[in-house]
């Protein structure tokens, strides 16, 4: 463990320590956060000690991402939520911008450092630790996941940065650098299972031994993960984050039975229903959509941030010993489709369709026929199959059954040849909407 004390602490400590770091969290957003103070009040609360602990947070309101981007403008790129002058902010992080323009995301020295404590626990509990050599495949540019980075260093890790789309580079990393642990997208990581296979390249004895994957969901799938740690003959391990709250949240230990909230002491996790936004009680098993909130964070807190992260959850003490709730990402809320009532995530089709492997090669798309989460039957899937397969006339009436049968959902299966559907050296995109 990276910090022992800490992740071992008993989680009714852990709450009681938490309900006070929250209280003067709320003091602080009252008193510097513009976007939070109207917010705030909105709703009703016009003091801090009107809000009260952690026993009240779901009396609070919820904070969408689209009402930050709105707070933002060319006077105030970051949004009215910032909390900090510009002189105590030491990193500006940004999204993408695939929806128009950027989101940037500021740190101060502390923040920062807090966001690479929480990396360091979230990978350690994989099992890598001092000394050993890990490569890695995460821009560390203008984007967040570059900050989960200096988690290694923090760890006193041998760190062999590559990056995104340097395939032939990374390969050659393993081959002469022998690394014994990775980090990739789980989409990358079976990329490059068949980009190995493609070229005589025996990626299974490797000194790659442990393969942590982030970024998208999948890394949990059972179908997937058996068929990443057969084309690397390594352990893989899960972790996730965001941007807007932190990278690398959550780490999965080596038991394999949920990511452990890293972030402790700094985030506090919440479950609601998505569709009538009530909490949900924490217990092993139970399902939602996670909200976090800072406990320690200066630059732009969030109070009750929808993740739209669909998780499910367990709260009892893992046998490796640490004492924080686990969660496993089943999909994400806003890919999520309704067929005829029936709510589905593509990676549980996916999932699915992994079943019939070797027949397959694991690559799916969904091409939906409205706009929207809402869809009539039967939903269109195309399913690739695997290398040098042909398949069985009855593939895709066995596939369709299968699906009905654990999904109870009702599609249209295409088998289609190997190679058709394209690849990602970072993350997969399962839908593609054929509307609009």
């Amino acid at each position: 463990m990276f910090e022992p004390d800490v992740e071992t602490l008993p989680w009714r400590d852990q709450i009681r320590l938490d309900d006070a770091l929250y209280r003067k969290q709320i003091a602080y957003l009252m008193a510097r956060s513009r976007f939070y103070q109207s917010k705030l009040s909105e709703a009703g609360f016009e003091a801090a000690e009107s809000v009260g602990g952690l026993d009240a947070i779901a009396n609070l309101p919820l904070t969408e991402k689209s009402e930050i981007r709105a707070s933002c403008s060319d006077a105030e790129p970051m949004g009215t939520h910032v909390a900090v002058p510009i002189d105590r902010i030491v990193r500006i992080y940004s999204t993408s911008g695939t929806t128009g323009t950027p989101s940037y995301i500021p740190l101060t020295a502390q923040d920062l450092d807090n966001w690479v404590t929480t990396s360091a626990r979230s990978y350690s509990a994989s099992g890598i630790r001092q000394g050993e050599a890990i490569v890695s495949t995460y821009n560390a540019g203008p984007f967040a996941a570059g900050a989960a980075l200096g988690a290694f260093d923090r760890m006193g890790m041998c760190h062999i940065p590559v990056g995104t789309g340097n395939t032939e580079r990374l390969m050659t990393a393993i081959r002469l650098l022998r690394p014994s642990a990775a980090v990739m997208t789980p989409s990358y990581a079976a990329h490059l299972g068949e980009w190995a296979a493609d070229r005589g390249f025996d990626l299974k004895s490797s000194s790659v031994r442990r393969l942590l994957v982030a970024g998208e969901p999948g890394g949990g799938e059972p179908k997937l993960r058996a068929r990443l740690e057969e084309a690397w003959g390594a352990k893989v391990t899960e972790a996730m984050g965001i941007g807007d709250i932190g990278v690398s949240l959550w780490g999965e230990c080596e038991e394999q039975c949920g990511m452990h909230l890293g972030a402790r002491g700094l985030v506090h996790a919440e479950l609601i229903d998505p569709e009538t936004e009530l909490p949900i009680a924490l217990a092993d098993g139970v399902k939602g959509e996670l909200v976090l909130t800072h406990l320690r964070h200066q630059a732009a807190p969030m109070l009750r941030f929808r993740t739209r992260d669909h998780v499910e959850m367990w709260t009892s003490t893992c046998r490796c010993g640490r004492t924080a709730p686990r969660a496993r990402c089943i999909g994400r809320t806003d890919d999520l489709l309704i067929v005829r009532g029936v709510n589905v995530f593509p990676s549980a089709i996916r999932d699915v369709v992994n079943e019939f492997a070797p027949a397959v090669s694991g690559a799916i798309l969904i091409t939906p026929v409205a706009a929207g989460a809402r869809q009539e039957p039967h939903l269109p899937v195309s399913v690739e199959l695997a290398r040098d397969s042909e398949g069985i006339p009855a593939l895709a009436d066995k596939i369709q059954k299968r699906i009905r049968d654990v999904l109870v959902v009702s599609t249209r299966i295409e088998i289609v040849p190997w190679g058709t559907l394209q690849r990602s050296e970072y993350k997969s995109k399962l839908v593609q909407h054929q509307a609009g």
